[in-house]
């Protein structure tokens, strides 16, 4: 099972210490998980500064590890670009933000949306990630389902790390690999040894997790216990 340590913090120091931290037990190839909120799609806010984030990886490349940058915003192609730029590999967006209307400031056609992200992730050579959120009905995602090859489903809230595990996700990856046999599935949220079987048994190809792994006295103990799912 493919494992990504998430990242979900306030200020960029309390990213560097979780990036340093993970380096200690994360591969070379590994993946790291950002979380970036912005306290109008959520009800809270992180750290999300892509420009911090590069200068970073420019001081210290051992740290750039394969980064997926999970857009908890409100209109969040109005920031793609800056997130690709910092060098990002993969970018999770929300369904929620591209074609509910309390997401976005002016009027909006979803579905031109929605094929101007797929077609500038196409051309920037970076992988699209369609997220939905605990509440939102299947229906939704058999919409647009033909149009991404790459799933999350968020097992909880999205914003605040730490959240229980929510049961109604298991349906959701289930449909998913029912419909799109080909799909890559990522399950983010409450995730444990018992929540992350569930999820591969119900066809999940990868785990995130934040406070499980970062929050445990051996951090790199947690991180081989999940891979070994």
């Amino acid at each position: 099972m493919q494992v990504i340590p998430a990242i979900n913090c306030l200020d960029m120091p309390c990213v560097s210490e979780k990036l340093l931290k993970a380096k200690s037990f994360l591969p070379k190839d590994g993946w790291i998980h950002i979380d970036v909120a912005d306290a109008r799609f959520t009800y809270n806010k992180t750290w999300g500064n892509p420009k911090e984030l590069m200068a970073l990886f420019e001081v210290h490349p051992e740290l750039e590890f394969n980064t997926e940058i999970h857009l908890m915003v409100e209109e969040p192609e109005a920031v793609i670009k800056e997130w690709i730029a910092s060098g990002a590999k993969r970018i999770l967006v929300h369904l929620e933000a591209l074609i509910d209307p309390r997401f976005r400031k002016q009027k909006f056609n979803p579905d031109k949306i929605i094929e101007d992200i797929v077609e500038l992730c196409r051309k920037e050579g970076v992988q699209l990630m369609l997220s939905t959120n605990p509440e939102t009905p299947i229906g939704f995602l058999e919409r647009y389902i033909n149009l991404f090859s790459f799933f999350q489903v968020l097992a909880v809230r999205p914003g605040l790390a730490g959240q229980k595990f929510l049961s109604v996700a298991i349906d959701k990856i289930r449909f998913i690999r029912h419909s799109k046999r080909d799909a890559i599935i990522e399950v983010d949220g409450g995730i444990n040894l018992e929540t992350g079987r569930l999820c591969r048994e119900a066809g999940a190809d990868i785990l995130v997790a934040a406070n499980y792994i970062f929050d445990a006295k051996k951090p790199e103990v947690t991180y081989g216990e999940l891979v070994k799912i």
